[in-house]
């Protein structure tokens, strides 16, 4: 027969189960608001993470200061390009020259390229544009064959830094990798209750997606750091062009004249029947008014 001392040791190893299991979510709530009250420690542990590895110093004879790699390590940056050029040229070349960028792109004439988008519309009034990404060594042949040097009408670079975003992505994962290894080993005692492993289970598949989404997030920086994007605008000459809309207006000219007719005779049906109505209600009050006059003349 089993005694109070018998259940004892039973009782205490359950509560001791709980505490356990509590100290855990709790011990892995901690590590991230830890990070956020100490923000000094947390950069510098991501630093050391995405951190460079110090590059060789220079010959005593160098100048310049070392390669643009070298530069943009010793600022912290990591920078992803994007290129806007506007070219502008004869309206029958351009549909050819979009066409040979886009081969050229499609065929890694200059490195590894994808295009992304591509528009182009006819008529008196052609156009097209072209976005593709590709490594850095491939952007300038790329804008050189697009505008064959004289006809880059505008063009402009913007870069965005994403050091801050690749650090805090990194200390992200770094913290859920953590907390997950610590549930999947708290997950495989043999004396949680079942209440316990629902809880843990749901708690490491919340973390387990949090965990891809990261991961597919620091990919995406990844390629916009390691490549380029590029937006051609394709566009005829300014000469063209105004000889184009001189060309247009004279072709609207007798769509011009036939709306302004229609609108006349429009306004013509409606004043029409007003018209009328006005005459015929003035012409019997006038028609009043000179018989009042007879009766107070012959009065």
């Amino acid at each position: 027969m089993e005694t109070n001392e018998t259940h004892a040791p039973r009782r205490r190893n359950a509560a001791a189960t709980r505490w356990l299991l509590a100290a855990a979510l709790i011990a892995a709530s901690a590590a991230g608001c830890s990070q956020s009250k100490h923000p000094e420690a947390s950069m510098k542990a991501a630093d050391e993470a995405v951190s460079v590895p110090e590059a060789p110093a220079a010959p005593p004879g160098a100048r310049g200061g070392g390669s643009e790699e070298q530069a943009k390590a010793d600022l912290g940056v990591l920078l992803a390009y994007e290129h806007r050029v506007r070219i502008r040229l004869a309206g029958d070349k351009i549909a050819a020259r979009a066409k040979a960028v886009q081969d050229a792109c499609t065929g890694g004439k200059f490195g590894p390229c994808v295009v992304l988008g591509m528009n182009q519309s006819g008529g008196d009034d052609p156009s097209a544009s072209l976005q593709v990404r590709t490594v850095p060594n491939g952007v300038e042949p790329l804008i050189a064959m697009a505008g064959q040097g004289e006809q880059i009408a505008d063009r402009g670079i913007q870069a965005e830094d994403l050091a801050v975003a690749v650090r805090d992505n990194s200390m992200r994962q770094d913290r859920l990798r953590r907390e997950h290894a610590r549930l999947l080993e708290f997950q495989e005692r043999r004396d949680l209750k079942m209440a316990d492993v629902l809880t843990l289970s749901q708690r490491i598949a919340e973390i387990e997606s949090q965990l891809q989404a990261a991961e597919q997030e620091a990919a995406q920086q990844q390629r916009r750091i390691s490549t380029q994007l590029i937006n051609f605008d394709f566009a005829t000459t300014a000469t063209q062009e105004s000889t184009s809309e001189i060309g247009q207006a004279v072709r609207e000219f007798g769509g011009i004249v036939a709306s302004v007719i229609a609108f006349l005779i429009r306004a013509a049906a409606v004043l029409l029947p007003l018209g009328l109505v006005g005459g015929i209600g003035l012409w019997l009050l006038l028609k009043l008014w000179r018989a009042r006059r007879r009766r107070k003349a012959a009065g």
